[in-house]
């Protein structure tokens, strides 16, 4: 079910994310989802190294990543409140499809790091435009989970990390649009050195 977008440009120039929280489901189907990475997938990729994974996280994993989170939180904050617990619970249970994408990076390779998770990023903006051009709304969040070291290795492979966790619904009200940047402090002619 394509948006009613009436082109790809309207689709870019109005695309909004939403707060995984404030999404309801269902996500996409099986036969979406496939067509949604295989979108994110094509991306600028500098050697052809695929520097990125998506791992889905399915609808009956939910109460085992719940139980990662608490489990990393009691590591990396064991002074968090019931409150602190709670988050990370509801976070587990967000509605729509949750994709874990993985910065996979090819170390000491002529093509560099650096570009190589450029790559990742640009996958994961792939992911939210062709989960939108479906009709679908997505978030992408990161936090302290990203950079737990327990929540990382249930994820990734060593030397890869987590890039974000990106959820994929439908929103549960109006999206509103924050402010953009204006161009003329964002985009300036190039000025040659002078010799």
């Amino acid at each position: 079910m394509l948006n009613d977008r009436s082109s790809p440009l309207s689709l870019l120039e109005t695309r909004r994310s939403g707060k995984p929280r404030e999404l309801a489901g269902p996500g996409p189907t099986a036969e979406e989802m496939k067509q949604i990475l295989t979108i994110a997938a094509r991306t600028p990729d500098h050697g052809t190294l695929t520097p990125w994974r998506f791992v889905i996280v399915a609808d009956d994993q939910r109460d085992a990543l719940s139980a990662l989170l608490l489990d990393a939180l009691a590591e990396d904050n064991p002074e968090a409140t019931a409150a602190h617990r709670e988050k990370e619970v509801n976070f587990a249970h967000y509605a729509g499809q949750l994709v874990v994408l993985v910065s996979a990076p090819t170390p000491d390779h002529k093509i560099p790091v650096w570009e190589q998770e450029l790559s990742s990023g640009a996958a994961g903006m792939n992911l939210l435009l062709a989960a939108e051009a479906l009709g679908y709304v997505a978030g992408w969040v990161t936090g302290w989970r990203a950079y737990s070291e327990r929540v990382r290795a249930a994820f990734c492979e060593p030397g890869e990390k987590i890039a974000g966790f990106i959820f994929i619904g439908h929103p549960e009200r109006q999206l509103e649009d924050r402010e953009r940047p204006a161009l003329e402090k964002i985009a300036r002619p190039w000025r040659p050195p002078t010799p």
